[in-house]
């Protein structure tokens, strides 16, 4: 299998403690990998050290082949994401933010940002000013911009946040529409786990900054249990280790 992510013993501590410790993972093309864990896991801090937003304290980050550490430019060639909460310039309008991010992409068409922007339902509101947008509006257009340069490999931090039904219906569509039409690979993290069990097909589990197990949904779920059982369980095995501890 082709290998587009490779972390080695990556490792991130802050002053408080918290962060990452010693990850390995391995991403191939045409996953799509769930990242699952408590709140202050480490899920954005890993996703931060993976695109270049901050620097480890140890290991290393193979993208596409290419250390980040040293050809970070080449290694980011082909990777989308949306990280946290999306900062925006409210004075524009959608139709001219995704302009403003195009300037990076020459090879992005005019005609490719309208496909994005209906792919995302905010074709509609175009030209409406960002300032007037709700939470799940902003995210849509994060995730416009992530997808626009049409990358192989897209990292979304809690994607669906502020998503209504309808929103959050059109998301699942739309990953399961560039992974099964354009071979696209993504790392998702978020607590809607049961969006997860539908479109992932690997999944880790990070409690405490360590990925205490990882797997395909279907060999994780031989036992005909949902993933949020299999997360919980695995949740109070790890609680149950730290005991013992």
């Amino acid at each position: 299998m082709n290998t587009i992510l490779e972390t080695a013993h990556l490792s991130k501590i802050y002053n408080n403690k918290r962060g990452i410790r010693e990850i390995s993972l391995q991403l191939h093309a045409g996953d799509v990998y769930g990242l699952l864990g408590p709140n202050g896991a480490g899920k954005t801090t890993f996703l931060k050290l993976i695109t270049g937003l901050i620097r480890p304290d140890q290991g290393s980050v193979t993208l596409f082949g290419n250390n980040l550490a040293d050809h970070f430019e080449l290694g980011m060639e082909h990777v989308g994401s949306m990280i946290e909460s999306a900062d925006f310039h409210d004075f524009l309008s959608a139709r001219q933010y995704l302009e403003l991010v195009a300037r990076f992409y020459p090879s992005v068409t005019p005609k490719h940002m309208e496909e994005v922007l209906e792919l995302v339902g905010l074709h509609k509101v175009r030209k409406e000013k960002i300032k007037g947008f709700s939470t799940g509006m902003k995210q849509k257009l994060a995730l416009a911009a992530a997808i626009l340069p049409e990358p192989k490999l897209v990292i979304l931090d809690e994607p669906t946040n502020g998503l209504d039904i309808e929103g959050t219906v059109m998301f699942r569509k739309l990953i399961t529409q560039l992974s099964e039409e354009k071979g696209t690979s993504f790392i998702i993290s978020s607590h809607m786990i049961h969006e997860l069990e539908q479109l992932c097909n690997r999944v880790g589990i990070v409690v405490e900054g360590h990925l205490k197990k990882e797997g395909y949904v279907s060999e994780l779920l031989q036992n005909n249990q949902s993933l949020e059982q299999f997360y919980i369980d695995e949740l109070q095995l790890s609680k149950e280790d730290e005991d013992c501890a």
